[in-house]
């Protein structure tokens, strides 16, 4: 259960963390790494720093398990013991001047000089290490085929992509399967988890839409037999034009999504069963949102630059089935176009990093439950002049449907 870890520089705050068995693992490891760098630092230059996220579960059995997780701690020390040794040290400098004797103390003394020959000056260069402790609240884990918990959501719930009836009866009632479209949505609208692409503020949605309608070209030609070494934009949607009748819902919706953003076509109905829905939603700005976009890369799974961002271990399982063509072209477009500016690609993607957003938005608004417990669509309310016909409406695409534009 707790993740062990070897530290050999500060830099590896920036790493991925590969076969993770939770979500917050990594976050956790830089948190720690960020709190403790200048301590870190010092002690990765002589020696390598290994530790654990420790928690009071070690061992899950039963999806219920789950729920006892709440705190983990990081625990840490060199391989020789300096965290432990500078401790004692501190221990007995404080006894040293606390008892009028100590001067005396030929043993105490012995100790104190022995302590500090594999130290060092704690006076001049502390080796302590903050303790740090996190709540496990919302979370994925790699247990029982995958798992989301949204333990602390205003509406407490749980998705799986594997056998939902399978999981049994949870705290927090069932999980919802990935085939449960409705249901998710439903509830990631209710707990205001998502937005709309083509409804965020200052990205350019129509381009995200476009990359996305590439990477499911990139898709169907592969599976086609299509050579893709070296394909550019220009020769998918080349490609796209001329099997346009063949591609899947998802580029179609995607594509008429598209034409709206860019001003040159009418406000496509896309519900919740549509299979471009979820590829049109982000995660909102909040604590969750890194979560929420795990999730969706899983529903959505062939944006694939969304998927090796949000979820690699579900990117190189689905890497591993791929034709030889499609592989090269997912790594040549992640080296060329993610690799680069990393940091940029997210925020044009996904908005800036949490705690940076405007809390004052006013964006969740347009995400709460409407009357009677039917959620609107993702993508805003409804235009003015308007009200008339918005019943009859929601009656003839559902409650997902296209409410919001026109």
């Amino acid at each position: 259960m707790n993740r062990q870890f070897i530290l050999l520089t500060t830099e590896q705050q920036s790493a991925p963390l590969l076969n993770a068995q939770f979500s917050t693992s990594r976050g956790i490891l830089r948190q720690f790494i960020e709190g403790n760098e200048a301590q870190l630092f010092g002690l990765t230059a002589r020696d390598a720093v290994a530790g654990e996220l420790a928690d009071t579960v070690f061992r899950v059995a039963r999806p219920a398990d789950l729920f006892k997780i709440g705190r983990i701690t990081v625990e840490a020390d060199t391989a020789a013991g300096t965290v432990a040794s500078a401790r004692q040290l501190e221990e007995r400098i404080a006894r040293f001047r606390r008892e009028p004797d100590a001067w005396w103390d030929d043993v105490l003394i012995a100790e104190m000089i022995s302590l500090a020959g594999e130290t060092g000056d704690l006076t001049r260069n502390p080796v302590t290490l903050e303790r740090m402790t996190f709540e496990q609240e919302n979370f994925w884990t790699a247990h029982f085929g995958g798992l989301y918990l949204f333990r602390k959501a205003q509406r407490p719930f749980a998705v799986t992509p594997g056998d939902a009836e399978a999981l049994g009866e949870l705290p927090l009632g069932r999980a919802m399967g990935f085939e449960d479209r409705t249901r998710i949505a439903r509830t990631l609208i209710e707990n205001q988890l998502v937005e709309g692409i083509v409804d965020a503020r200052g990205i350019d949605a129509a381009a995200i839409l476009q990359q996305k309608m590439d990477f499911i070209v990139a898709e169907v030609a592969a599976a086609s037999g299509e050579d893709l070494t070296g394909a550019t934009r220009r020769d998918l949607r080349a490609w796209a034009r001329r099997h346009a009748g063949t591609l899947p819902e998802e580029w179609q919706g995607l594509a008429a999504l598209a034409r709206w953003a860019g001003a040159d076509g009418a406000w496509p109905t896309i519900t919740s069963e549509h299979p471009a829905y979820f590829y049109t939603l982000r995660g909102a700005a909040g604590p969750d949102r890194d979560l929420v976009n795990m999730l969706l890369a899983e529903l959505a799974p062939l944006d694939v630059r969304q998927l090796f961002i949000c979820h690699k271990e579900a990117f190189y399982r689905a890497y591993a089935g791929w034709p030889a063509g499609k592989q090269t072209y997912v790594a040549q477009f992640l080296q060329n176009e993610y690799m680069m500016d990393k940091a940029g690609t997210r925020r044009a993607l996904f908005g800036a990093e949490p705690g940076m957003d405007d809390p004052g938005d006013g964006r969740g608004d347009r995400l709460r439950a409407g009357a009677g417990g039917a959620a609107p669509s993702p993508w805003g309310g409804t235009p003015a002049g308007r009200q008339d016909d918005l019943a009859a409406r929601i009656s003839a695409v559902g409650p997902w449907g296209a409410i919001g534009r026109r």
